[in-house]
């Protein structure tokens, strides 16, 4: 006589998460999605139980990849060095980023907008510097251009030295220009732009410093 089922339980500590019981012993774990196709008297071959626990393997993987990816969007280079750490095999691991591409979860088009975007938002950058953090993550030239495309630069470094002007507002002109560039230019902005920026952000200082010198002189 096979291997019986005898009993199917879910898991207190992991929702999701089932034990199933072989012949009154625990034998292994399966995700919800597995364990559903299991009914309690149900013989399991030995090449049957081998593959349950191969597609949990892959079942699991998916699920701490859905885990992964609602922290913040990833790259495939990012989902692929995940998946590899979690011990999956080139070919398997090649095979679960397939089904997460085909169901949109894993996309370096829409991936390298996001992260343009929260640059912009938070921490903004010139087009090299966002360029390279791309490539890091394996994004295609193709798609960081189109994610760039609509980028203002000079839009981005002003509110890049907006951020940071406090920390050089009380400086002499020469170590304002130089560390304010200093700080753009480590950004990944043009040298160009820098110099638009720090003058114009310099003649804002010039005029603060007057105004508060002289009050009346902003009359």
């Amino acid at each position: 006589m096979s291997p019986t089922i005898t009993a199917i339980l879910g898991q207190a500590r992991r929702r999701g998460r089932f034990n199933i019981f072989i012949d009154g012993a625990y034998a292994f774990s399966l995700e919800e999605s597995l364990a559903a196709r299991l009914e309690v008297g149900r013989e399991l071959s030995p090449a049957e139980i081998a593959e349950l626990k191969r597609q949990n393997l892959l079942e699991s993987a998916y699920q701490a990849a859905l885990r992964y990816i609602a922290l913040r969007p990833r790259s495939e280079k990012e989902m692929r060095l995940y998946l590899t750490r979690r011990g999956l095999g080139r070919e398997a691991a090649e095979g679960l980023l397939e089904r997460l591409r085909a169901e949109g979860w894993v996309d370096d088009g829409a991936f390298a907008a996001f992260w343009v975007d929260n640059r912009e938002a938070f921490r903004p950058k010139g087009r090299w510097a966002l360029s390279a953090e791309l490539r890091e993550k394996g994004v295609a030239d193709e798609a960081i251009e189109a994610a760039l495309e609509a980028l203002d630069e000079e839009e981005s470094a002003q509110r890049a030295a907006e951020k940071a002007l406090r920390r050089y507002a009380s400086l002499e002109e020469e170590a304002f220009r130089r560390r304010l560039s200093g700080y753009l230019q480590r950004r990944g902005f043009t040298l160009e732009v820098c110099r638009r920026i720090v003058e114009r952000l310099w003649r804002e200082v010039e005029r603060e410093r007057l105004s508060k010198a002289d009050p009346l002189s902003g009359e």
